[in-house]
């Protein structure tokens, strides 16, 4: 059988007949939340028993969910096969809503200052299981905002499932989050960027950059071996061009690592006249060898990227107390 919440409505319409059943189904699923074919009560007893013969409608189940004092919420959540993934609630400010979704289970990169990267990869994950991690914390919070990529593992490696999952997501007949509602970030797939570009949609795409010359990117994320800053760049060029949209440049700050005058100087070579917008993250510690960049050296990064005419912030952690910040989801259960 198949999870009925891996179709697009495109997918589905080819296959319910007439297509406007195909319609009711789908915004039972997508918009209503309702997993049950009998609990679709404007459907006919004969396509509910039809639906239930070819399909059923499953989302990961949470296993443990932990609460930090600024608000954030983490959720463990299992796979069918056992798999652990987690996803994240994040609260600014203005209690705005947002929901950082995982793309694979464990991931294949290695960058040395993630957490996930230490768990190896296991899988990409389906549809439904993307889609799923959405719709369980919606359960207890209708009023989600803006969906992030950003959880573990690389969305560019699971590209045809994360946009299929998109595709869904902003569907009309479906949750209708807007295009510019949504980030996708990437530690840099260049064909992959290049192809996002293509797609002509609002969605917003950030960057893992880390540092702005190969021999530390490289030590850092064993990725940039096979794609070096070169050919990151030249896609995010491409995709500036192609879109007329800015890119969101994220920079984990590591102490001694990539904060010092010269990294500082490579960046802003790197990065002088693009529309980007670079995120300085000071690095959220995990049991790495790492430390953090002071806060002095990022406020001084910021400082002079500011004056250099390249727009730059400072991200404020969130949740590292339960370990759900930036590069902190391993998969496991919360700490008590």
């Amino acid at each position: 059988m198949q999870n009925i919440l891996d179709k697009t409505l495109q997918e589905l319409e080819k296959e319910l007949k007439p297509s406007y059943r195909a319609k009711q189904v789908f915004t039972w699923l997508h918009k209503k939340l309702t997993f049950d074919f009998d609990a679709m009560s404007d459907l006919s007893k004969e396509l509910r028993s039809q639906l239930k013969e070819k399909y059923y409608a499953k989302i990961p189940a949470v296993k443990q969910t932990a609460a930090s004092r600024d608000g954030t919420q983490k959720y463990l959540l299992e796979l069918e096969d056992g798999h652990k993934i987690e996803s994240v609630l994040l609260m600014d400010q203005t209690e705005r809503k947002t929901v950082c979704v995982s793309i694979q289970a464990g991931c294949p990169l290695a960058c040395a200052f993630c957490a996930t990267g230490g768990m190896g990869f296991k899988r990409n994950l389906r549809v439904s299981e993307i889609l799923g991690q959405v719709y369980r914390i919606a359960e207890e919070n209708a009023d989600i905002s803006n969906l992030v990529f950003m959880g573990m593992g690389e969305p560019f490696l699971n590209y045809d499932n994360v946009m299929k999952a998109i595709n869904i997501l902003t569907s009309k007949e479906g949750p209708n989050f807007g295009q510019r509602k949504i980030t996708v970030s990437t530690c840099g797939i260049p064909e992959n960027i290049k192809r996002f570009a293509d797609e002509k949609l609002q969605l917003r795409l950030a960057v893992s950059l880390n540092a702005a010359d190969d021999q530390t990117r490289s030590k850092l994320m064993p990725i940039n071996k096979k794609h070096p800053i070169g050919q990151v760049m030249d896609a995010v060029r491409y995709y500036i061009r192609n879109t007329g949209r800015r890119v969101t440049i994220e920079y984990v700050m590591l102490d001694g690592i990539n904060d010092r005058k010269a990294d500082l100087k490579n960046l802003i070579t790197l990065l002088k006249g693009l529309t980007v917008n670079v995120n300085l993250i000071p690095m959220n510690p995990f049991g790495r060898q790492f430390k953090p960049s002071p806060l002095a050296t990022v406020e001084r990064f910021q400082k002079i990227l500011l004056a250099e005419k390249i727009n730059a912030v400072i991200r404020k952690s969130r949740g590292e107390d339960i370990l759900a910040a930036c590069g902190q989801l391993a998969g496991k259960p919360p700490p008590n």
